[in-house]
């Protein structure tokens, strides 16, 4: 089924946000990538601030959805590694040049404090995912354990687009193997 103009917009505009920036991506260049026509646009979407902020609920429902799964999915004491998991998949797969949550923070903390809120809560959202799979796996005793996480995954967003995915996503398995083993350790 093919899918729908809103739906093909919402894709575009995606890819050229995450590959270009959001700010040097005009309109224009997003109905003629998409091939509407500007009214089609803006005939979804009221303004390019209302698209930006659909591209990103709809990319972080994605994201959410996928980590979520693989955590329910996990074995006992293995959610947070599980997690670490699906959000490496997500980067080799979606994220080549970095987090788009990350861009639209950098991009729009002094422009727009709505679409800044919003990838802020995407990034929230993502550290209480963490926190409840530490807890899940018995570890929530490990103060900061759910933060130090969060951070190897934030450096991995960065990492992936320097390092490449191969590389970056095994540096960050090799650290949280690190911290999930010394957190294991504390316990006994």
């Amino acid at each position: 089924m093919p899918a729908s103009k809103r739906d093909q917009l919402l894709a575009t505009a995606e890819r050229l946000f995450h590959e270009q920036g959001f700010h040097a991506t005009g309109i224009d260049r997003i109905v003629a990538a998409a091939g509407v026509v500007r009214m089609t646009l803006y005939n979804h979407f009221a303004s390019k601030e209302a698209l930006v902020a659909a591209v990103l609920a709809a990319r972080h429902e994605r994201f959410i959805s996928s980590v979520d799964a693989a955590v329910a999915c996990a074995s006992p004491g293995q959610a947070t590694l599980a997690l670490v998991e699906a959000h490496g998949d997500w980067l080799e797969r979606y994220s080549q040049h970095g987090c788009i949550m990350a861009k639209a923070m950098g991009e729009f903390a002094e422009h727009n404090p709505e679409i800044h809120a919003l990838a802020a809560a995407a990034k929230t959202d993502l550290l209480a995912r963490l926190e409840a799979a530490v807890e899940r796996d018995g570890l929530s005793h490990q103060t900061g354990l759910a933060r130090a996480v969060f951070l190897v995954l934030e450096g991995s967003n960065t990492a992936v687009a320097l390092l490449g995915a191969q590389t970056a996503l095994a540096d960050t398995r090799a650290v949280v193997d690190t911290l999930l083993a010394t957190a294991r350790s504390d316990i006994r």
